[in-house]
């Protein structure tokens, strides 16, 4: 059940002193649209009541702020402006979309799991936040660089160029660059094939992960990369959406998904 709704503050915000840690955690929800205290706990290695008192004191600070937003689920926290200025971050404030929530809580599984070596060395692990943040200050600049989005062909609305970003896009220590993909749901075929010609265009794309829940996303993956002759590009892998916590570090199925890209 759906119950929307923003945190409640007793208080206006108060001064908080924060660590280097609490920074770390600020850091990890500025990449996402939110975390949840089972992330912020694997994230930190602590337990939930401890990642709990610190989500609450980033909280109670004005550096986050939280939400409750289904019956039966734990509340989520978003990073406030503030948070962002705490450290330096030029990323805008994330805005909640109930529509990608599970989509969410994966990608944040997932940019831990990389960050902790499931993929390999990483020399930098960039969420699709942080890529559309970048190359939309390109443009506002008028700085005509390399998109570091895939480009697709033709212009969009306002006549910009097509792009589209992985949810994580990986540079490895050796300089290669791996996008990932956790796809939950299958695409319309055209949307598929034209995501998958992009990335087969780009010489800048090492590989790419397919990372999936269900066969039949799979097949339908599968066979989008064989038509447009990509097969080769991209590599699947069966996950689950929300791993526990406890196996974020050692998850099997992104290790091998990673072999398979090196």
């Amino acid at each position: 059940m759906e119950n929307h709704r923003p945190a409640r503050r007793a208080r206006p915000p108060s001064p908080v002193s924060l660590t280097e840690t609490d920074l770390e955690l600020l850091g990890f929800l500025a990449e996402h649209r939110f975390a949840r205290v089972d992330h912020a706990a694997a994230l930190l290695a602590v337990k939930p009541t401890t990642a709990r008192r610190r989500l609450d004191k980033l909280t109670e600070g004005g550096y986050a702020e939280g939400a409750q937003v289904f019956s039966g689920q734990p509340p989520l926290y978003l990073i406030t402006r503030a948070g962002l200025g705490a450290i330096g971050s030029r990323l805008p404030k994330p805005r909640l979309d109930l529509h990608t929530y599970e989509h969410d809580v994966g990608l944040a599984w997932l940019w831990i799991a990389a960050r902790r070596g499931a993929f390999g060395p990483l020399s930098e692990a960039l969420s699709e936040r942080t890529l559309r943040s970048r190359d939309g200050r390109a443009i506002d600049s008028e700085h005509h660089a390399e998109p570091l989005g895939v480009r697709l062909g033709g212009r969009g609305p306002g006549g910009r160029e097509r792009v589209h970003y992985p949810d994580l896009l990986l540079r490895t220590a050796d300089g290669r660059r791996i996008a990932v993909e956790l796809e939950l749901s299958t695409k319309v075929r055209t949307r598929l094939e034209t995501i998958l010609a992009g990335y087969g265009a780009d010489p800048r794309i090492d590989g790419v992960a397919y990372l999936v829940q269900s066969q039949s996303v799979a097949r339908a993956v599968e066979r989008a990369a064989r038509r447009v002759g990509v097969s080769d590009l991209v590599h699947l892998q069966r996950v689950r959406s929300r791993p526990a916590p406890a196996a974020v570090a050692r998850s099997r199925a992104l290790e091998r998904a990673s072999e398979a890209v090196r």
